[in-house]
């Protein structure tokens, strides 16, 4: 290319961009000169940025040591529940059967890698079969107490008055008393069967989550969103469920973490008490029966009690994850509490 024509090319683009800047200028003029304006494409930006970052912040904060490891120990536990046909040694029926030929309570040996229990059933598959009772339990006692509790204390926060203190005094009579006596009352009541067992757990659970949500809806209601849902002609259910529920429900999702290892441990303090199915394969009801032989066979009773260890630390350590991933600011306030008792140290 010549000389010239390169000249000419250098002018043209220069006239180009002082073309466009003007015209950006001139277009947006009212976002220059007057304070408080807005472009709509920055501010769309601005939002998807935002929402990226946040995204961000919260895998960030879920991914510490702590919570991984709490990842890993969920999915070993969810894994031999799901998969129990397929890693346990021996089906649900072998591992509940009788065995007179074999020894109670036998050592470790071939075919049997963690020894025997009660009846000359095999450790190894009663651990694994184990995980699948008590996520059966769990999951669906707690869902059903999330779902009414939810409800009942969305009701009870939002309408306030009498709905309000009749809901939360059937609420503290139940809390009043210690939750696993109220499981075993309905049990010794109704029956020792898995089903009585879930809805006795499931239905005992919703006073503690009525209380929990009503509590962030009292707070939420007054907040100038709300008030503008109801100048704009938005109905109470359409208020309480698509405006307030979702930014309440945090308190919930966390709290739903940890309670699944609360029913798990619960579940094996009812199986050591011996009001836990017969027929179903439980943790505490193993550790139960294999008490007594702690000096002759301590495995009997060391693996199903780390299969619980190992339940509850899971669902706990990812509580606590979801705890500081969701909410910051405890996290900020505890770290600030570390630095200034080093600062005093020093």
């Amino acid at each position: 290319m010549d000389q010239p024509d390169q000249e000419k090319l250098k002018a043209t683009k220069k006239d180009n961009t002082l073309k466009h800047i003007f015209s950006w200028i001139f277009r947006n003029i009212k976002f220059l000169l007057i304070p408080g304006s807005r472009i709509e494409e920055l501010t769309f930006k601005e939002i998807e940025y935002e929402k990226t970052i946040s995204k961000r912040k919260f895998i960030r904060r879920l991914k510490s040591v702590l919570t991984l490891f709490g990842i890993v120990l969920i999915l070993v536990i969810a894994s031999f529940a799901v998969h129990a046909p397929w890693i346990s040694p021996y089906t649900f029926f072998e591992v509940n059967d009788v065995y007179p030929e074999l020894i109670n309570y036998g050592p470790p040996m071939p075919g049997h890698p963690l020894g025997l229990t009660e009846f000359g059933r095999d450790v190894l598959g009663r651990m694994i079969w184990g995980a699948r009772s008590s996520l059966t339990i769990a999951l669906p006692s707690i869902a059903l107490s999330v779902a009414l509790g939810i409800v009942f204390g969305v009701l009870a926060g939002y309408y306030g008055g009498w709905i309000d203190s009749l809901i939360m005094r059937i609420c503290d009579v139940f809390l009043a008393f210690p939750y696993i006596i109220l499981v075993m009352v309905v049990v010794a009541i109704w029956g020792q069967r898995i089903e009585i067992i879930m809805l006795a757990y499931g239905f005992l659970g919703i006073p503690g989550y009525a209380r929990l949500i009503r509590g962030s809806v009292l707070q939420a209601r007054e907040l100038p969103y709300v008030q503008a849902a109801k100048v704009a002609g938005a109905g109470n259910r359409r208020i309480m469920f698509r405006h307030i529920l979702p930014n309440t429900i945090q308190p919930v999702l966390i709290s739903f973490t940890f309670d699944i290892g609360g029913i798990i441990l619960s579940l094996a303090g009812l199986g050591f008490l011996g009001y836990s199915d017969p027929q179903m394969v439980e943790w505490g009801n193993d550790v139960a029966h294999a008490k007594g032989r702690l000096p002759v066979a301590p495995w009997a009773s060391f693996w199903p009690g780390l299969m619980i260890l190992i339940a509850v630390l899971g669902f706990m350590l990812v509580g606590d994850g979801l705890r500081d991933a969701l909410d910051p600011r405890l996290k900020s306030i505890f770290g600030g509490r570390k630095k200034k008792e080093k600062k005093k140290k020093k």
